[in-house]
């Protein structure tokens, strides 16, 4: 598994950007490690409709591929002085931003939200004309319901803004602590529409406090005051910097293919051989951007080397479920979900004999135990499967895990079990996240895991 991960995160396969020939090669070579362990390529439904051809074994689909040249620009200052920054520890362009030419007054907007159900108005009592604002991540803890990044610079182009930079507040969530948040920018898409994006760019939370700062550099904690009081109430806590940001970078973008690689062992018993248990991981990263390589070591093929050693082992042990299984390699996880939403779009078997979807995603780094997310199946069961292999004291065991592709079989009402590694992740979506940083004991404990479970639910669960 550590050989795989170390061969999927090298400079040959240049970080496997979505709908990129780096990508359909990492797709190619996980196709022969497949083929190799015994498995056969599933049969995939073409739609008539798509330009696009696809093969034995592969669902494909057209893409959009965005690049952000290297040596991107952010630069904040006042009349008098400039804050040092540097690219990929301090800041770093969205990567799906349009190219970039603006300045302006820099307004922090709070979290950036406009809901007058909930009484929120970020934008209240400030003038956000042709300025670059700046919000918080995520949402405050009395806010129900959901806010996307693209909601929020909706509503910053509505607004008037000319661009937007974002932090991670240094008031962390349950979840971000759990996680082991850093406060560092990350590579990440906004998923914004053409018609309602800006340039924008993710600053690290020490930026984000030095430009809320006062220009002599006195009340440099001052957005924990202001998120903490965006936490306890919806009133405004906007306010204008007194600096000044300016945004350069060009983007381009490329048509590209995504692949998904679909590959199966068959299930043994004629009740149940048409029920399907689904294995996925996504293999898609960032690829290079501004300069900078994103190798995704731990994210994810830390979790396609787990997937290709599951099914490795159940083929050559010669062991068949009374369910078939599916293993699906995944591209597009950062772009969206595209290709595990592609495949619920066009499923192999019937979404309603699909048993469960087991997800298996940054699984490399940590402090040795599992994060289980559990939806429409018992605990029970996911524990069960750990004592079968003696792990059931290094089992965290949640409900619904946030992100990834068990995502869209959750909204279709397929089960799922998603399984990461626990324990801070301090190199998620950073140039760091290299093959050196993996821990070979952690992916060992999340295949043994991975293989009881789905032993489990290949047979009789």
């Amino acid at each position: 598994m550590l050989t795989d991960v170390t061969t999927l995160s090298s400079p040959a396969f240049n970080g496997r950007q979505t709908g990129t020939t780096d990508d359909a090669d990492s797709a190619k070579w996980v196709t022969d490690r497949f083929l190799a362990s015994g498995l056969s390529l599933a049969t995939v439904r073409v739609d008539p409709t798509s330009p696009v051809r696809q093969g034995r074994g592969y669902m494909t689909a057209a893409v959009t591929v965005p690049k952000i040249a290297p040596n991107p620009v952010l630069h904040i200052s006042t009349a008098g002085d400039s804050l040092p920054h540097q690219l990929g520890t301090d800041y770093l362009p969205i990567l799906d931003s349009p190219s970039a030419a603006v300045r302006g007054p820099i307004v922090f907007v709070g979290y950036g939200i406009v809901d007058r159900d909930q009484g929120i108005d970020d934008y209240d009592g400030v003038d956000t004309t042709n300025a670059i604002v700046l919000f918080l991540r995520g949402k405050p803890t009395h806010y129900k319901g959901t806010i996307s990044h693209a909601d929020k610079v909706r509503f910053a182009r509505q607004r008037g803004a000319l661009g937007y930079l974002t932090a991670t507040g240094p008031v962390l969530s349950s979840y971000e602590g759990r996680r082991g948040v850093t406060g560092q920018p990350g590579a990440f898409y906004g998923l914004s529409l053409p018609s309602e994006t800006l340039p924008g760019a993710w600053i690290s939370t020490t930026l984000a406090e030095q430009i809320l700062a006062a220009p002599d550099h006195a009340q440099l904690h001052r957005l924990h005051g202001l998120q903490e009081n965006l936490n306890r109430s919806p009133a405004a806590q906007s306010v204008n910097t007194g600096r000044y940001g300016s945004l350069a970078w060009q983007t381009r973008t490329e048509e590209g293919i995504l692949m998904n690689v679909l590959a199966f062992l068959p299930g043994s018993d004629s009740q149940k051989a048409h029920e399907v248990l689904v294995i996925g991981a996504h293999r898609d990263h960032f690829g290079q951007q501004a300069g900078l390589l994103f190798p995704g070591a731990d994210d994810n093929a830390s979790g396609t080397a787990v997937m290709l050693e599951v099914a490795r082992a159940i083929s050559k042990a010669g062991a068949q479920g009374k369910r078939a299984i599916l293993f699906i390699s995944f591209s597009g996880e950062e772009q969206g979900l595209i290709g595990s939403r592609l495949y619920l779009e066009r499923p192999i078997a019937p979404i309603g004999s699909t048993k469960a979807m087991i997800n298996i995603d940054h699984a490399g780094i940590g402090n040795g135990r599992l994060t289980i997310g559990v939806t429409g199946l018992e605990k029970e069961l996911v524990l069960e499967a750990g004592q079968a292999v003696g792990l059931t004291e290094k089992l965290d065991v949640f409900g619904f895990f946030p992100g990834g592709d068990h995502v869209p079989f959750k909204e279709a009402g397929v089960p799922t079990v998603t399984v990461v590694s626990s324990g801070a992740h301090p190199h998620f979506h950073q140039p760091t996240d290299n093959p050196d940083t993996i821990n070979k004991d952690i992916l060992l404990v999340a295949a043994r895991y991975v293989l009881a479970l789905a032993w489990a639910l290949a047979g009789d669960r």
